[in-house]
């Protein structure tokens, strides 16, 4: 049954992308805005559809099974069903906060997940473009929840929700929420810094639904009119063109750096320490860029 809803979720929500994705691209054609490619717009497609076969292969061989057993020895017993789900949503929030800048400040993890950063287009099917290895280990960040009394398939179940809402930020015509909405929520002008590759929007706004976590933890950044957003990475793409490469093309990197590095504890730096870290400086992370830049701009 609980299945069941999940289910029907996702095919009521899959009319609702095709029409919001149809409308900004008719929109976006009918006003002169190169928001839409085709090239890319397919890439988000085939990225979704590799991720969602490999979720569902993993989900039911292997990671909710974990998440049982971890419920089976969970440690409270959560009775009113309005803090039940409240508290769900809160703490996976949270949790996907935590994988989110794991992801962006561990180099072996940010390998999966620089393909959801790719593209140099941001509109709502850029919220497809999904990493594909990630439902490999999303499931440890969710084992906590587990453990709390949060049934594992309602931790699926709001995940899809939750989600559902990080897709729809995806887009250029909202330019401003109110301002009490983007103190509390992500909006689509904090998520329009999150897939910048200025140095200054580098690493922030990695909420999916709540911003609060970016603020407390001084991930935060707000868009600024100065510095207008530029998408995608901060070094291009070998071969864009091949989605083969869009999924590889880090990881590739990451063997060609290992390598090259001198001893183990070198090696295991490059695997563990933020992007861009290199044992000689020929690379930087984005702090160490934006700490450059704030120098320049202070100079000036």
């Amino acid at each position: 049954m609980e299945s069941t809803r999940e289910a029907w979720f996702i095919l009521l929500s899959i009319p609702l992308y095709a029409i919001l994705i149809g409308a900004e691209i008719i929109m976006s054609n009918w006003q002169g805005r190169r928001w839409y490619s085709w090239r890319e717009t397919l890439h988000n497609v085939y990225l979704t559809l590799f991720n969602a076969g490999l979720d569902l292969l993993l989900r039911w061989a292997f990671y909710v099974s974990v998440l049982v057993f971890c419920y089976e020895h969970r440690l409270f017993r959560i009775g009113d069903p309005v803090i039940y789900w409240l508290l769900l949503f809160i703490l996976e929030d949270f949790a996907f906060y935590i994988e989110h800048r794991v992801d962006h400040y561990c180099r072996v993890f940010w390998a999966v997940h620089v393909t959801h950063h790719s593209s140099s287009e941001f509109n709502l099917s850029t919220g497809f473009r999904s990493s594909v290895f990630q439902p490999v280990y999303r499931f440890l960040y969710f084992m906590p929840l587990a453990w709390m009394g949060f049934h594992p398939v309602d931790i699926v179940f709001m995940y899809s929700l939750t989600q559902t809402y990080g897709i729809l930020v995806h887009t250029q015509y909202v330019k401003k929420m109110p301002a009490w909405f983007e103190t509390i929520f992500v909006s689509p002008s904090h998520h329009r810094v999150h897939h910048a590759s200025n140095i200054p929007y580098l690493d922030k706004n990695m909420g999916m639904c709540l911003i609060i976590w970016d603020k407390l933890f001084g991930t935060f950044q707000a868009e600024m009119d100065e510095e207008p957003v530029r998408y995608g990475l901060t070094k291009p793409i070998e071969g864009p063109g091949h989605v083969g490469n869009i999924i590889s093309h880090e990881w590739k990197a990451l063997a060609q750096d290992l390598k090259q590095a001198p001893g183990w504890r070198n090696k295991l730096r490059y695997l563990f320490m933020p992007p861009g870290w290199s044992h000689d400086g020929s690379s930087k992370t984005a702090n160490q860029m934006r700490k450059e830049w704030v120098s320049s701009r202070a100079d000036n």
